[in-house]
């Protein structure tokens, strides 16, 4: 049975050696390799907010991206949980859209592994990292163990969900990744056809017909039962390929030119950059019962 880790004390600055390491700030923690790839994770949320290869950022955050704590980020990859979108009946409907594992700080479990290729860091959350009112809300006992895993080629995020309670609960998971692209319009996203997709823009539902999709226009959709490896591409030739392990959904968003209406997005064409293509469970509940566990992961190649 896997156990959350106990609540860590105070964890010094650890500077990267020539194996690589982590480096750790009052709210952030960067996690970087001796051939120059880095991720940064606010504590806030556990949201990575930075993924450099070849000196190049391969994530979009937004230029008003609030880092204080005061709002979700916009960008990078904020965590959804216990709910995706707004709930209107059940237990998760008193909750603020896409729950509350983006909007709570974490904790630094620490570094689990390092080696010239690859460093990983853990971070977890409970009931005691939840303010009153959303224990109020979530009164079930839970625990996150949510890890970061930095390679010369990947980005892996895994999560862990255990019930340490004695009630069973329902929830979704999502991984809201928003990748940076060097132009929309030349952006395909591979291996959706044949999904049937829920359409947010236009209220409907279909099944995916295009063996790539283009993105021209606002798109929101939601991708149930996802078989293939997804792949982003541009101008035909791919930049990202993004691999699921117990997540049967994508989501694909970019807002087009909403992005304008949007306080915390910018600049205004930054929609120009960016996609989400976003690894989760959410076309259904997914039922823990009390004392298991639930584990996920994706991994973003390039």
């Amino acid at each position: 049975m896997v156990e959350r880790s106990k609540k860590p004390g105070p964890i010094p600055v650890v500077a990267a050696t020539e194996h690589g390491g982590m480096s750790v700030e009052s709210d952030n923690v960067t996690l970087s390799l001796p051939s120059g790839e880095s991720v940064k994770v606010l504590l806030y949320g556990a949201t990575v907010i930075s993924w450099i290869v070849d000196g190049q950022e391969k994530l979009f955050l937004s230029e008003k991206a609030k880092l204080d704590g005061t709002k979700p980020v916009r960008g990078g990859i904020p965590l959804v949980f216990p709910v995706f979108g707004k709930a209107t009946e059940g237990p998760t409907a008193v909750l603020t859209q896409h729950g509350f594992a983006r909007i709570c700080k974490w904790e630094l479990l620490g570094k689990t592994s390092e080696s010239e290729r690859s460093v990983q860091v853990d971070f977890g959350l409970g009931p005691e990292n939840l303010t009153a009112g959303l224990q109020k809300q979530w009164p079930y006992p839970f625990g996150l163990i949510y890890s970061v895993t930095l390679t010369r080629t990947s980005l892996e995020t895994k999560i862990l969900v255990r019930n340490e309670g004695s009630e069973t609960f329902d929830f979704n998971w999502l991984f809201h990744t928003y990748l940076r692209v060097p132009d929309i319009s030349t952006v395909g996203v591979e291996g959706l056809k044949g999904v049937q997709y829920k359409d947010k823009v236009t209220a409907s539902e279909a099944t995916e017909e295009n063996a790539e999709l283009a993105i021209v226009s606002k798109v929101d959709r939601v991708y149930a039962n996802v078989s293939n490896t997804v792949v982003v591409k541009s101008g035909g030739n791919p930049l990202y390929r993004v691999e699921r392990t117990n997540l049967e959904d994508v989501v694909i968003w970019n807002p087009w030119e909403d992005a304008v209406g949007m306080a915390d997005f910018s600049p205004d064409d930054g929609y120009k950059n960016m996609i989400c293509v976003e690894a989760g469970a959410v076309s259904k509940w997914h039922k823990l019962e009390p004392q298991n566990v639930w584990e996920a992961g994706a991994v973003i190649h390039i």
